[in-house]
């Protein structure tokens, strides 16, 4: 993606003194050679993002790659009736829109900043060049799109033959291993949530998912608060459906 179209949806060009450090922060990168990391960074531009504003918008060219420094922004599609799917949720250190790296034509998602965000934007025929030289960063992909691929397709089999209650508790899980804290009171959510944007993570309505929330409360499963969700018995929530307690990553 160019830069001037990145002027266009808004992004402010910015100087990032840490850009290798940021680089050396995510897997793909983190066995480079330090030259090979000064080349990458000389390649590499900066942005900031407002929050709710777009990073890059559907039919787009797929030219760049990107790493997130600081801030969350979420991946979604418009289904055929305009409303908002929401793939996945990026936090600092993560790589996203890394489809370009295997094609150049337009894009079929969308990314918006959650909050104030830094993105730094990577010519996807450099990571082509690393992964045709360098094993290392090959197989680091090949787990991030595997490890990407397999949460896109569990959520799609739970969407397809699971009741929305079932859908809400597996998505919770899911929330847990992604962003959850042990707290005395629980696994807490560190990810606000909206109960729109739960409907639109489990494919549901928000008056759904107020309503599934507000039973598993009343049982106790689950405290709910201001975009806050602590996950208080998630070794219940987890044999409810036949799953595991959820392993942190924090």
């Amino acid at each position: 993606m160019c830069l001037e179209t990145q002027n266009q949806l808004g992004g402010e060009e910015t100087s990032v003194p840490q850009k290798i450090w940021h680089l050396k922060n995510n897997e793909l990168f983190r066995k480079l050679h330090p030259d090979q990391l000064s080349k990458l960074e000389s390649r590499c531009r900066a942005r900031v993002f407002a929050a709710r504003s777009p990073v890059y918008l559907p039919s787009q060219t797929a030219d760049s790659v990107f790493l997130l420094a600081s801030g969350m922004v979420k991946v979604c599609n418009l289904t055929s009736d305009g409303k908002q799917s929401i793939l996945a949720f990026v936090e600092p250190g993560e790589l996203f829109g890394e489809l370009a790296i295997f094609e150049s034509e337009q894009r079929d998602e969308y990314v918006e900043a959650i909050e104030k965000s830094t993105v730094v934007m990577i010519p996807a025929s450099e990571i082509q060049e690393l992964t045709a030289t360098n094993h290392d960063v090959s197989i680091a992909l090949t787990k991030m799109i595997g490890i990407r691929r397999h949460r896109v397709e569990r959520r799609l089999k739970n969407l397809l033959f699971l009741s929305n209650r079932d859908r809400l508790v597996h998505l919770l899980l899911d929330l847990a291993e992604q962003f959850g804290i042990c707290e005395p009171e629980g696994i807490r959510l560190r990810i606000k949530l909206a109960h729109q944007e739960i409907a639109n993570l489990m494919g549901s309505t928000r008056e759904t998912v107020t309503i599934l929330l507000g039973q598993l409360k009343s049982e106790g499963l689950v405290e709910v608060g201001r975009q806050r969700i602590t996950l208080v018995h998630a070794d219940q929530l987890a044999s409810s459906v036949q799953r595991k307690v959820p392993s942190l990553n924090t």
